[in-house]
């Protein structure tokens, strides 16, 4: 047989750090959860910017073009 024998105290020490890592793993997962939704949620607004800036940019490009025509 094995002399192999399991220290009580360090096998508690050993369970109560990998609870500890669990509830910390729940943490950072809700808060990912939270960054995800954020960036989703602010995705529309960074393409509406875009797509006002591109208009402005047409429209001086437009009149940058009309003006050097003359």
């Amino acid at each position: 047989m094995s002399d192999f024998q399991i220290d009580p105290v360090k096998y508690g020490q050993l369970w109560q750090k990998v609870e500890a890592m669990e509830g910390e793993l729940f943490e950072i997962r809700k808060d990912l959860k939270e960054l995800v939704a954020l960036a989703n949620k602010s995705r529309g607004g960074f393409w509406m910017g875009m797509a006002i800036v591109s208009a402005i940019s047409g429209f001086i490009s437009f009149i940058a073009g009309w003006y050097h025509g003359k």
